[in-house]
């Protein structure tokens, strides 16, 4: 079965390159809805154009870009003999689509980054496109729903619609990257995000060191 990663409007997405990297090191299967409004994101943070009509070629250039914008800093294997067996994807306005029915089998949903715009949708179920229709269907199906959240500061409203997804089921995972784990790089805080996306979700990886009890552990070499 495969995670659903939702990738929404909000700045941040050298996170959702650096889960969907490390969801399929993992060799998870992946469904990607890239939103309409994250294409926008998508094109002013990397220059990339994602087309629905290209997506294969547009998501290797994209995954194999690093967060500070150096192209081809990762080798990208989507799997398959056509690059198309361990992703699939699905266009943003096809509310037909498998992940909009909860008979469709998958292990949980990942938003990131989560626009507030895609926090209320998902709080009040307003299932506007198929990112929204999916985490609404992962609620009522009890799958788990990640969402990274990326804004600041917070209004009230937004905090509320958190809440409610929190008691919903959800886990809210803000883009906050700590600074133990002795980052050198802005890759490192990238990935130490979308780490404890991966974590949240139960996913395993190796994207950043973890906290071991021992002060300053982070500034020394890796064991």
């Amino acid at each position: 079965m495969p995670w659903i990663v939702g990738v929404s409007g909000a700045s941040g997405t050298p996170y959702a390159a650096a889960v969907l990297r490390a969801l399929l090191a993992a060799g998870e299967s992946v469904d990607l809805v890239v939103s309409r409004a994250s294409r926008l994101t998508l094109l002013d943070e990397t220059g990339i154009s994602f087309r629905d009509a290209h997506w294969r070629d547009d998501l290797r250039e994209w995954l194999a870009r690093g967060a500070d914008g150096k192209p081809g800093t990762f080798d990208v294997d989507l799997g398959g003999e056509g690059g198309d067996d361990r992703v699939r994807y699905w266009a943003a306005g096809d509310l037909a689509a498998g992940p909009s029915s909860g008979s469709y089998a998958t292990k949980g949903m990942l938003i990131v980054p989560a626009s507030t715009a895609c926090v209320a949708g998902v709080a009040l179920g307003l299932s506007k496109d198929l990112l929204q229709r999916a985490a609404s269907v992962t609620l009522k199906e009890r799958r788990p729903l990640v969402v990274a959240v990326r804004e600041t500061p917070l209004n009230g409203q937004t905090l509320r619609h958190l809440v409610a997804l929190d008691e919903a089921g959800a886990s809210v995972v803000p883009a906050s990257p700590a600074f133990y784990a002795g980052a050198t790089h802005i890759q490192d805080l990238v990935d130490f995000v979308a780490g404890r996306v991966l974590d949240a979700a139960g996913v395993g990886h190796g994207l950043y060191r973890r906290w071991k009890g021992e002060i300053g552990g982070g500034s020394r070499p890796p064991a």
